[in-house]
């Protein structure tokens, strides 16, 4: 199928980038995608595929195998929003909308999953049950888009076995022509803090007649650490960072109240409920024991992403053994977030890296980085790792 399969790609290769390119210069925020919706619906259109649109912006389309009578299905997931960030690279496709961005990659991601639809609706003779292209809204927001997407049993309205769901997200970590697949627990849930302490401002001569909460700021920041430190056992990896950290005072002012924001990370559900209870009380007491008043917003985020340990080992073997030119790695744990773990808590699902670095510096970028951008040859891989993952699990009773 190697070489088949590569000539396939070849002969859609300048449309899928035109594709991804068409995107990244028209990105839109999560849960406001509605020309990149109306873009996709156009090009399965074009393809004859039927789709409905859920969530207002999202596209959920499915083909249906002829090779023999099946209720098994696998779920193909694309996420479609791009970030609040001023792109920051001069290219011909750079962003038309000023603050917005595709620096995650999720233009690649829908391209590539148009161009795995543009193969597949000619291979219908080569597999049995249904492969549901699901273009998800809402990424990069909580509560993310797949949870909406679970909580709607869209996917069971197609009356079938959901054998999978599979994701793939591009990796400047990874060098092209690699795939990363991590068996398990692979990336950590996410929770933001969102903290206001007030105390009462004054002269910088004189801080006995005030209550600092620079000062108190800083002390909360030093204790919640220790959560981690002295809280956590070592085995289980957490991160607790605060990257925003407002006391708009001046040198001789102290001001009359601080904002702090951040973010609490782990890949254990036990842990990372007992770790909250305890950043909650400490953020609650301490700046009120120092003579402070406090307020607190906790915006619970996506859960753990535990790959099927099962699905893993065996993609993991069929893409070795069948397609060329494609280097598998584990990349290890991964404390970044993604929604997609709502799916993984409830369907057998699997969730991929592909690279996309080569030697330019210019594909080397981390995402959500105003200079983040990737060597679209990774559609070469992209696409038939896809395919090939797919009409295995579809066409195998024990995939």
């Amino acid at each position: 199928m190697g070489n088949t399969m590569d000539q396939r790609v070849k002969e859609i290769f300048d449309t899928v980038v035109k594709h991804r390119r068409h995107l990244h210069q028209n990105p839109e925020l999560s849960f406001q995608e509605y020309q990149t919706s109306v873009y996709i619906q156009e090009e399965l259109t074009k393809l004859g595929i039927p789709f409905q649109v859920v969530m207002e912006t999202g596209v959920v389309a499915v083909l249906e195998g002829r090779k023999e009578t099946s209720d098994a299905i696998v779920v193909l997931r694309a996420d479609i929003d791009a970030l609040p960030i001023f792109e920051k690279n001069e290219v011909s496709y750079k962003s038309n909308n000023d603050g917005i961005m595709h620096a995650c990659g999720h233009d690649f991601h829908t391209a590539n999953l148009l161009g795995a639809a543009t193969l597949l609706v000619n291979m219908l003779d080569t597999f049995s049950g249904k492969i549901i292209l699901l273009f998800q809204p809402a990424e990069e927001r909580i509560p993310g888009g797949a949870k909406q997407i679970v909580e709607s049993r869209v996917l069971e309205s197609f009356e079938g076995t959901i054998k999978a769901v599979l994701g793939l997200h591009v990796s400047p970590r990874l060098p092209l022509g690699t795939i990363g697949i991590k068996p398990g627990r692979f990336m950590a849930s996410s929770d933001e803090f969102y903290i206001r302490i007030k105390g009462k401002g004054g002269h910088a001569a004189e801080p006995h007649r005030a209550v600092d909460p620079v000062m108190i700021g800083v002390q909360l920041l030093n204790a919640l650490q220790q959560i981690v430190s002295r809280k956590a056992d070592p085995s289980i990896p957490s991160v607790l960072t605060f990257g925003r950290f407002i006391g708009d005072g001046a040198a001789n002012v102290i001001p009359q109240e601080v904002l702090l924001e951040g973010t609490f990370r782990t890949m254990d559900e036990p842990w990372r409920k007992e770790a909250l209870h305890h950043i909650e009380t400490l953020i609650a007491n301490l700046p009120v024991a120092l003579g402070a008043e406090v307020t607190c917003e906790v915006r619970h985020g996506y859960p753990v992403l535990q790959n099927d340990p099962h699905l893993a080992q065996e993609l993991t073997r069929v893409l070795r053994n069948h397609l060329d030119q494609i280097h598998v790695v584990d990349p290890g744990i991964w404390m970044a977030a993604e929604d997609f773990a709502y799916y993984s808590h409830q369907y057998p699902s699997l969730f991929l890296l592909l690279g996309t670095s080569n030697t330019n510096a210019s594909t080397q970028y981390g995402l959500h980085n105003a200079q983040f951008d990737l060597d679209e040859n990774a559609f070469h891989v992209g696409i038939p790792v896809l395919i090939q993952s797919v009409l295995h699990l579809l066409n195998t009773s024990n995939g």
